[in-house]
Parts: C-alpha cells; structure tokens; sequence
C-alpha cells in the first residue's frame, strides 16, 4: 500500500540516493529526476528494495522548468536535493555557480505552487550558516546564523555564496507565496556511498586515508552520516510542527582526534603527520533534536564509508 507521492530531485546523487532508499522502504512512491534515466549510473536506484514498483526515475534540468513540472506534478511533497558543485571556479562564478543554485530552487518551488504540493524540503547546507565573520566569537552558531553574503564576495566563496542566496531566497519565496517550505542545513557528510561515483564530501576523507598529507590545519570538523541526513529531510516532512530552517550535525572533531579515530579502526592508511592549530566552530542541531532526530556513532559512520570506499575499489 503506498502512502503518498513525493519526488526527489537529484535523486543519482550521494544523498540523494539514501533519501530515495529511504523512502521507499517506506513504502512511498518516488519519482527521481536524474539528467539520463538510462544511464548506466543510476542504474544502483533501480536495484533498490521496492524500487520496480514504486520508483520511477523522470529526466529533469534544474533550469528547465517545464521538466520539472512534470517530474513534480502529481506528488503531495518534494524533496529539492540537487545543486550544482562546482569541481573549479570558471571566470564568472556569480553566473555559473550561484545564479544556477539561485534559479534552479526557485524553479522547483513555482512548479511546486502550480502543482499544489503540500511541503517542500530544500537541502541547504551548513556553508550557508557558518561563513559569518561578525557572529559573536565562541557564540553557538544556531538557526539564526546565516553565512554573510558580502564576505563571501570578498572572500570569492562561492558555493557557500550559491547556497545562502538559495535557502534565503527560498524561505521569502515561501513567505510571500504561502508555500510550505522547510530547509535542512547538513554539516560534512560521510558514509557509505550508494552510487558508483566518489561525491566531494567522501573525496575529503578518501584523502586522508590515501594522500600521505604531510600537514593538516587542526581544525574543528563537523560530521553527519549520510543516513541519518536522509531520515531528518524525512523526518522534517513528515512532522507537521517543523518550521523554518534545521542545522543537521552530528559530531564536531578536531582534524588530528579524526585522524587518531581513523588509525585506531585502519591503521595501515597513510595518514596526515602533523596539525596546525585553526579556529573552532560551533554549531548546534538542538532544534531537529527537539523534533526527535537521532544520529548513530561516529564509528560506525566511519567504518561503513571506508568499507564501501574499499568494495568500490576507491582505496585501493
């Protein structure tokens, strides 16, 4: 018996292929928009458990917004996890990385209006939070902490950039339109991969284990396993009382304390030798705790991606 209808854009993705795992154990009915739905690398989203019957993969461009219209109508919620990440800044960041981002969000949450979902989801992410240099030092940085736009500018952060303008952007959208809107703002994401591919935030710890990097900045890392993303986007839909904006983290651990963690589980990898001392960041996820989000063990997020890198022949 299916529950309802949802869609989940960038469903090939490293979280994205979790959320859609996820839900149909679940037993909701997803569409997925991919950019091939033959291609041969989402072809793990088609294996899934419930996935012949209740899983349909649509092709969809974030700025073709009659394709998303189609992928989305019919469904009574949306998970919005695509964005683009740049692998390279090009020559104009501000038009190929944040007026997309920009565009893109805005594009799934009209057709969202016109198709009359109930709840949106929008994946932000911690770097729409964090990057504020006028927050009070030492001050938890908490839901009301947005990344500051001009800094980034100066600073030429522009993923960063593409995602504050996105989630700000997106919760006025809901402001004027009435439009259901909640967002989630992950940390650093780890665990283990379902799609063929090596995503950005595994590569950062594939390079600790594999790179041999002489020296490491020792600063204060925060973590979350993929799965237990995947169940607070699931959780924040699900519950009627979530409102607003959620920081989603799990563990927050110094460089050198990670690395000390890593070579007690696999001592045989190639570790960072020494640390330089950076600056600490603290974040709080107290408010999608407070709406019963639980997370797992550091460990068993550790040893799962390692796993996984291993079986997928990325260590090696």
């Amino acid at each position: 018996m299916v529950k309802e209808r949802v869609c989940v854009t960038g469903a090939g993705g490293y979280l994205g292929s979790w959320l859609v795992k996820l839900l149909l154990s679940r037993d909701y009915a997803v569409h997925g928009t991919v950019r091939q739905p033959g291609d041969e690398k989402y072809a793990h989203l088609n294996k899934l458990d419930k996935a012949s019957e209740n899983l349909k993969l649509l092709k969809a461009e974030l700025l073709d917004y009659e394709s998303l219209y189609s992928a989305i109508e019919g469904c009574s919620g949306v998970f919005h996890v695509a964005s683009p990440l740049p692998l390279t800044a090009g020559a104009n960041p501000e038009v190929e990385l944040v007026e997309p981002a920009v565009k893109g969000t805005l594009n799934v949450l009209k057709a969202c209006v016109e198709a009359k979902v109930k709840r949106v989801v929008v994946v932000s992410s911690v770097v729409a939070v964090a990057l504020n240099p006028g927050w009070p030092k030492g001050q938890i940085k908490d839901e009301s902490c947005w990344s500051d736009k001009e800094y980034c500018r100066t600073t030429k952060n522009w993923y960063p950039l593409s995602k504050t303008e996105a989630e700000s952007e997106a919760l006025e959208f809901a402001k004027s339109t009435g439009l259901d809107v909640v967002t989630v703002c992950p940390t650093l994401i780890f665990g283990p991969l379902l799609q063929p591919s090596v995503n950005a935030s595994s590569m950062q710890l594939i390079k600790l284990l594999k790179d041999g990097i002489h020296l490491l900045g020792n600063k204060r890392t925060t973590i979350v396993d993929v799965r237990d993303v995947a169940e607070a986007l699931i959780l924040v839909y699900e519950k009627p009382e979530a409102v607003g904006r959620y920081i989603c983290t799990a563990y927050s651990i110094k460089e050198h304390d990670l690395v000390d963690k890593l070579r007690t589980l696999y001592p045989n990898y190639n570790y960072p030798k020494s640390f330089t001392e950076a600056e600490d960041e603290i974040l709080s996820s107290e408010k999608l705790q407070r709406l019963g989000w639980r997370y797992r063990l550091l460990e068993e997020t550790l040893v799962d991606a390692i796993e996984s890198y291993k079986k997928a022949g990325f260590l090696d």
